[in-house]
């Protein structure tokens, strides 16, 4: 990072770097080139598409879930007509929401027969007068899954999302496959294909005699590709192998592994006060800003920035000056972590909060009437470039 692009940064603000975002793009083109799988960007885990430009050379298209993120993939990612793929998987659909997708999706999925029948009707009379008809999936739940905590494990006991193996063989036997071309899982949360290949022995084992019936198979995201340390060769081999056996197209939906270690949220000390030691308040929120921090939970990595110069935490209680971070927010738990370092946090000091890109701007919120952060990027030359700003008005129309 260069400190003085850094010091001219408003605060706060998400920072996309550009570098670093191509880098995962062509480690993902990389796999698809070399294992025959389509990637889509999940957009729900990234969004940023001010930055889609960059990545539609890499990727094959987005993934939505629902009708808001679908249109923004349709519109500035592309859709049939530039060799893109809109893929769009929701819980439950609406039958407005199924009107609004059928111009903008070249694949449905649903999460059960039910709403797969009330709306085949309205979706075979598009397809029938439409240049590209839209393929349909189904969700399927495997029973197994290794994510942890359970929040964010989609097979979790009494699990919304995906049919399981008695309800699906219930479905056939009443309504048949005609019309369905693939099957969805989605089991994962930053893992390795370790987990994917363990996984598989279970997809297999619940339905490898529907796989057979299908154009293609879906993945889901999850998967933790860009990581430093994934095993990507086995990926390949487990997509190739898929290939070969089922005869269908791979889909992979991953969201973090594009915005993965690509940007970073920078904010700044406004106050510092004692209680059982010191706590520092920042402009930024770990509940509004970051709220995987707490949902997760885990404790982000940052550095600060002084007059000094940048400087990395040491750890909770390494360094000889300790602190607590906090946000703004009238919520007792907007905390990010206990933090230390060997000089001391003054106010307005910068702390830049890293990998804050994916799974941050698209959940944030304004509680406590608390500015949304600026959008910015770092070009490939190395010069910032702000992109959008948040004034009031953003908050008074979320209210009304």
């Amino acid at each position: 990072m260069n400190i003085q692009t850094l010091r001219h940064i408003p605060s706060p603000c998400y920072v996309l770097e550009e570098d670093k975002l191509l880098k995962n793009a062509q480690i993902l083109q990389d796999l698809q080139n070399k294992s025959g799988a389509k990637v889509l960007i999940a957009l729900k885990g990234f969004a940023f598409w001010q930055s889609f430009d960059l990545l539609k050379p890499y990727l094959c298209g987005t993934t939505a879930s629902g009708e808001y993120e679908a249109r923004l993939g349709y519109e500035r990612f592309g859709s049939y007509g530039d060799g893109k793929e809109v893929c769009v998987f929701s819980p439950a659909y609406k039958e407005s929401e199924i009107l609004a997708l059928l111009p903008m999706a070249t694949h449905l999925i649903f999460n059960s027969f039910a709403q797969w029948q009330r709306f085949r009707p309205l979706i075979t009379a598009h397809n029938q007068n439409a240049q590209h008809p839209i393929q349909i999936g189904l969700r399927l739940n495997p029973l197994y899954s290794e994510v942890s905590p359970m929040i964010y494990n989609p097979c979790a006991p009494k699990s919304r999302l995906g049919i399981t193996p008695e309800a699906f063989q219930e479905g056939v036997a009443k309504y048949g496959l005609e019309g369905i071309s693939g099957l969805h899982f989605h089991t994962h949360c930053e893992q390795n294909s370790d987990v994917l290949e363990r996984t598989i022995a279970h997809i297999k084992h619940h339905f490898s005699t529907y796989l057979h019936q299908m154009r293609w198979i879906n993945l889901g995201g999850g998967h933790h590709i860009t990581k430093q340390g994934y095993d990507l060769p086995l990926l390949i081999q487990l997509v190739q192998e898929m290939r070969a056996e089922f005869g269908t197209e791979i889909f992979l939906e991953p969201g973090e592994a594009v915005g993965w270690e690509c940007g970073f949220l920078l904010g700044e000390v406004v106050d510092i006060v004692c209680n059982d030691g010191e706590i520092a308040i920042l402009d930024v929120s770990a509940s509004a800003h970051m709220p995987d921090c707490l949902e997760m939970p885990y404790r982000p990595m940052i550095s600060k920035l002084s007059s000094s110069g940048l400087e990395d935490d040491l750890g909770s209680d390494v360094g000889r000056y300790r602190y607590r971070l906090g946000g703004p927010t009238c919520l007792s738990g907007d905390v990010m972590g206990d933090f230390s370092f060997d000089s001391p946090l003054e106010i307005g000091d910068r702390i830049i909060f890293k990998d804050m890109i994916h799974y941050t701007i698209v959940k944030n919120t304004t509680f406590n009437g608390v500015p949304l952060p600026a959008l910015g990027t770092i070009r490939q030359n190395g010069e910032f470039k702000l992109l959008k700003s948040f004034d009031y008005s953003y908050y008074e129309q979320r209210n009304g």
